[in-house]
């Protein structure tokens, strides 16, 4: 895991090139704290911070060289010996152990259909020395970031919004239509767009070329998708055969995620998702000392998962786990580090409660860790997934399912009767509108009291794919709704610690292969994560599999953070803040602070942004 920068730019002398590359890496540090190098090429320069993981030789510093190509590098292809082997027998030779020389060498062969052989996370640039030209591309989820500014006859790119901050090129516009995200929907991230104007971001699953020439290369940056998820197609295996398929898959996932020269360990948060990872690897290692890392919360209404950590270390005594709980003094004193790595104004508490693990990961000189991410978004482990089935139940004239359903979700909710009504009301407009009308709606009608600049009526589009509409909201949850947002958290909290965190439920075979399956395969009643419940079953402990609640990242940040140890962000900079209506945020601060915490997510996203604007951006 690195850090990597770059840029063409032939307006800039050599002497001025290497400033700027220079501090464009420092500003990414902590992202590769074991090694930096550039190479340059005429107007090309390339750098990289290396965190070494595979292949510790010297000889697998980069940017590396194979033939007529550089690249630079920021992931893991973690099935480098399979595609090694191809290579191999089509007499390709190596000089080094690392998945890095594998990808070029894979790249000399294939071109940029290379992409499609690799199980991995990535964000990579490749430069052709013989014909000037520039590839770039990120992993199929966009686990790992890419950043860029194409501007006339420039080029420049980064791991990091702070990379191209240090850009000739970069100007502080913001961009409402992401700001407008940030507080309406809890997005930190859509498709190419950042919350700067200048910055855009490589989308996930895409490739870039820049052709460069002696005199401009304006109109010659070409982006293409190379992969996508078939969705609608569901297999004819018996479940008992799906079980198997997912076991072999999950399996294999946890065999190639576990591929390091250094230790690697787990967060474990007593979920179904980093449980099923830690027995998983244990199940395969028997035996094997692992470490687990893991935080958590003591105080009235605090949310302890403790009890369900102890049920995997039970089960697996090998586990070797490790604790920490965040007091007020620390949230007090990490908040601001831990915003400026995040490099968005963060919608939610829960990163911080994140950002603390991985400081506690790195306290003891780990540098590799798995973690659950992915799982809930094409598994179905959300709430508003049972809105989408019991839709497709609707549309398809099974009312009196759709019924009984929404009842038995309720009841297992304590839902009070209104409450129930509101679930039967949501899963109906969910049968009669698409994924782009319904987070239109809750666009335009969620917190309608904050207008804001923007340049569209709805700044996203969600289009309609193959499939149900539980197959449809599944799909943006991946590449656009929930997803993108935490695997940012991911990496930043992860990174600002020098840490590589690879997320096992995101190999793409897997993924397909969920893709594949119908609906009742996955949530089966109102029992989520169906499939991967039953296929690790015996392996998973027992009060782990039958676990019905979801906790997620849960924090005391928005309830009780904010009038306590960052009760000071809760003052206002409505200069900073002229494009939101003053009264309004102010009647909402001041019920806040007089116990209403009825809008407590909002009144965190309007303090944050605030906050960033004012002491980050």
């Amino acid at each position: 895991m690195c850090g990597i920068a770059g840029f063409i730019d032939p307006n800039l002398s050599h002497a001025d090139a290497l400033s700027t590359l220079n501090k464009m890496l420092v500003s990414i540090a902590h992202r590769g704290p074991d090694a930096r190098s550039i190479f340059s090429d005429e107007s090309l320069h390339l750098g990289h911070n290396r965190l070494s993981i595979i292949d510790l030789s010297e000889q697998a510093n980069q940017p590396m060289h194979y033939d007529d190509f550089v690249i630079v590098f920021n992931g893991e292809m973690y099935n480098y010996l399979e595609v090694k082997k191809k290579l191999l027998d089509k007499k390709y030779s190596f000089k080094t152990q690392s998945d890095t020389e594998v990808i070029l060498a894979a790249y000399k062969e294939w071109g940029s259909e290379c992409i499609k052989e690799f199980i991995g996370m990535w964000a990579l640039v490749i430069w052709d020395k013989r014909k000037k030209e520039l590839f770039a591309s990120r992993d199929r989820f966009g686990i790992k970031p890419f950043y860029y500014i194409h501007e006339g006859n420039k080029f420049y790119f980064g791991s990091e919004y702070k990379a191209l901050k240090q850009s000739p090129v970069f100007k502080n516009d913001l961009n409402f239509d992401q700001i407008n995200r940030g507080l309406q929907m809890g997005w930190v991230c859509y498709n190419d767009e950042t919350y700067f104007q200048k910055i855009k971001s490589l989308p996930a699953a895409t490739c870039i070329k820049l052709q460069t020439s002696p005199d401009s290369y304006r109109d010659k940056l070409q982006t293409f998708k190379y992969w996508d998820i078939e969705t609608g197609k569901y297999s004819d295996l018996s479940f008992d055969e799906k079980k198997s398929k997912f076991l072999d898959l999950f399996s294999d996932s946890i065999k190639l995620h576990m591929r390091s020269d250094v230790p690697v360990a787990s967060c474990l948060s007593g979920g179904l998702d980093s449980s099923a990872i830690v027995s998983m690897v244990q199940e395969l290692n028997p035996g094997k000392t692992y470490k687990s890392f893991s935080v958590f919360y003591e105080g009235k209404d605090d949310v302890d998962e403790r009890p369900f950590i102890y049920e995997v270390i039970k089960k697996y005594p090998a586990v070797e786990p490790y604790y920490f709980s965040p007091t007020d003094k620390d949230v007090e004193e990490n908040f601001h580090h831990a915003l400026f790595h995040a490099d968005v104004p963060c919608t939610g508490s829960s990163f911080i409660s994140q950002y603390f693990l991985m400081k506690l990961i790195r306290e003891h000189k780990i540098k590799v860790v798995l973690d659950g991410q992915g799982s809930d978004e094409y598994l179905g482990g959300y709430m508003h997934t049972f809105y989408r089935i019991i839709a497709d139940m609707m549309k398809s004239g099974n009312i009196f399912n759709a019924i009984s359903l929404t009842s038995e979700i309720n009841n297992n909710l304590n839902s009070s009767f209104f409450k129930a009504i509101s679930h039967f009301g949501k899963s109906l407009l969910s049968a009669f509108n698409s994924e782009q009308s319904l987070y239109s709606l809750e666009f335009r009608n969620y917190y309608p009291f904050l207008p804001g600049k923007s340049s569209q009526k709805n700044p996203f589009n969600l289009e309609k794919q193959q499939g149900s509409a539980m197959d449809n909201f599944l799909y943006h949850l991946i590449f656009n709704t929930s997803l993108p947002s935490l695997l940012h958290y991911e990496d930043r909290n992860s990174m600002a610690f020098s840490i590589e965190s690879r997320v096992p439920f995101l190999d793409h075979r897997l993924v397909e292969f969920a893709f594949q399956l119908k609906t009742n395969d996955k949530v089966k009643g109102t029992e989520t994560k169906y499939i991967l419940r039953k296929a690790l079953h015996g392996i998973l402990p027992e009060a782990i599999e039958n676990r019905k609640d979801k906790k997620g990242f849960v924090t005391p940040g928005e309830s009780k953070w904010l009038r306590g140890p960052l009760k000071n962000i809760l003052e206002i900079d409505y200069n900073k803040l002229d494009f939101l209506n003053k009264n309004r945020v102010g009647k909402l601060m001041n019920e806040y602070k007089n116990g209403d915490n009825s809008k407590a997510v909002l009144v965190w996203r309007v303090a944050v942004l605030n906050y960033w604007m004012n002491n980050l951006n």
